[in-house]
């Protein structure tokens, strides 16, 4: 099929019609990022800063440099980065230089930053979860505007402390939803929210983490344990339930949940098999989790490895004695690697949810079933149906081909922030605190059903 029509035969196929007699619907076909607004929400609206935003970054690894801080060094006269707290040396000196941080606003802790007066108008607090609610707090207490990285906290009463210190400060914190920020989620926003396919009546929702994320990030990584980190429905899904009471626009009222961690695990080890892949590992060859060939062979991943200088020498290195060199069957995770979940919401709406971590893809697949329609989608394109007429209508919406992270919802996530911050409006942000606690109550909640083998009211 090209971007232009479609053969008899194909729309056959796509729209599961018995016989050719039948007759053949109208379909549209958009081109790539055709009527997409992948700006502000109010982007029509959008005003430049009279002057830059100034900001401080608590964490200066992946998210807060290459992320957020980004779009400083793209856009300069929107946002300039003042400070820095960071521990390792070369993360911290990296986005100093970038800057021109002086050495006085250059810090190994975040405690350290509140030492001194308030010097910035915000915060980019991007530390690991166990981490976001000292210097949430602390710069709440100061008066700092947020740009806040999901998970908010990691329990509710934390979630709630920086609801109402935000609140009682009046400051803006806003939570990093990214995907709300994306071309992608806004358009299948925009065509919930216009009726073309009536009211929504059940979403099927489905996130395959890929084989290796999963293994990279939540069975040697950062988010591999729920109490350093928090449970996967909260640190890698809140996302998807982000998306899902933000799509539906209704309150959630119930939620049932299953899942466990099924096979990173110890008994699941090959024969023989090593701590760590660097050990000789008999199955390596055998095995799609072999270090060695992610982060060695195939140079993927190297993100969190720590690593100043990229070569086999410092890869190895590591491999060597960090948490990435271990073998994903003797580490020590705790969060599932695979969850289903079903959530009411009010007007009898339903959605499922499945966090899928063996899975050799990437892509959010999203199946909407409305009264006059339906809508499909999986990250790279967007097709309604009319029930009445047949007529479909799809949209090129792939996320590949941005200039930020998560389809370019990490840039327009700041760029909304820039907007919110230098008008004192947080009318600016889709994905304020306020907004945010519904969809981590979603989370939490459903993580108590999973280990009660309960059905769990959800009352906000």
């Amino acid at each position: 099929m090209n971007n232009n029509k479609l053969d008899r035969r194909s729309a056959v196929k796509t729209l599961g019609l018995v016989t050719l007699a039948s007759v053949i619907p109208t379909i549209r076909v958009f081109s790539k990022d055709a009527n997409i607004n992948v700006k502000s929400k109010n982007g029509e609206n959008r005003q430049k800063p009279s002057k830059p935003i100034t900001v401080i970054v608590i964490g200066a690894g992946q998210r807060g440099w290459g992320a957020y801080s980004s779009y400083g060094i793209k856009f300069p006269d929107e946002l300039q980065v003042v400070g820095v707290a960071e521990p390792i040396p070369y993360r911290r000196e990296r986005i100093s230089k970038a800057f021109n941080i002086p050495p006085e606003n250059q810090f190994v802790t975040w405690e350290d930053v509140f030492k001194r007066p308030k010097f910035a108008d915000a915060l980019f607090i991007t530390t690991p979860d166990d981490l976001h609610y000292g210097p949430a707090i602390a710069g709440l207490q100061q008066g700092y505007h947020l740009l806040l990285e999901k998970v908010i906290a990691q329990t509710w009463k934390e979630c709630n402390d920086i609801l109402k210190l935000a609140e009682k400060k009046q400051t803006i914190v806003a939570v990093c939803h990214v995907l709300r920020y994306t071309g992608y989620f806004r358009k299948m926003k925009e065509i919930i929210d216009s009726g073309k396919i009536g009211d929504v009546i059940s979403i099927e929702h489905v996130e395959p983490v890929e084989h290796i994320h999963m293994s990279h990030s939540f069975v040697r990584g950062n988010w591999r344990n729920e109490k350093q980190s928090n449970p996967m429905i909260l640190s890698k899904s809140c996302h998807d339930t982000d998306i899902l009471r933000w799509i539906i626009n209704k309150p959630c009222t119930r939620v049932s949940s299953f899942g466990s961690l099924k096979y990173f695990r110890k008994e699941n080890a090959p024969k023989g098999a090593p701590l760590r892949c660097t050990d000789g590992c008999p199955a390596e060859k055998e095995c799609p989790y072999s270090a060695k060939k992610i982060y060695l062979e195939d140079r993927t991943w190297l993100t969190h490895l720590n690593l100043e200088t990229v070569n086999d020498e410092t890869i190895l290195r590591e491999l060597k004695s960090g948490p990435y060199g271990r073998c994903v069957f003797h580490c020590d995770n705790d969060v599932v690697d695979h969850q289903v979940s079903i959530f009411e919401f009010e007007d009898k709406v339903t959605a499922s949810f499945s966090m899928e971590a063996m899975s050799h893809y990437w892509g959010r697949r999203t199946r909407i079933f409305a009264t006059k329609g339906d809508l499909y989608g999986d990250e790279q394109s967007l097709t309604a149906t009319q029930f009445l007429t047949g007529e479909q209508e799809k949209w090129d919406v792939s996320m590949n081909n941005n200039t930020s992270g998560h389809g370019g919802g990490d840039h327009g996530l700041v760029s909304d922030f820039v907007q919110a911050v230098s008008l004192n409006d947080p009318g600016y942000l889709t994905s304020t605190i306020q907004v945010s606690m519904a969809s981590h109550l979603m989370g939490f909640k459903a993580e108590e059903s999973r280990k009660k083998g309960t059905v769990e009211k959800v009352n906000l």
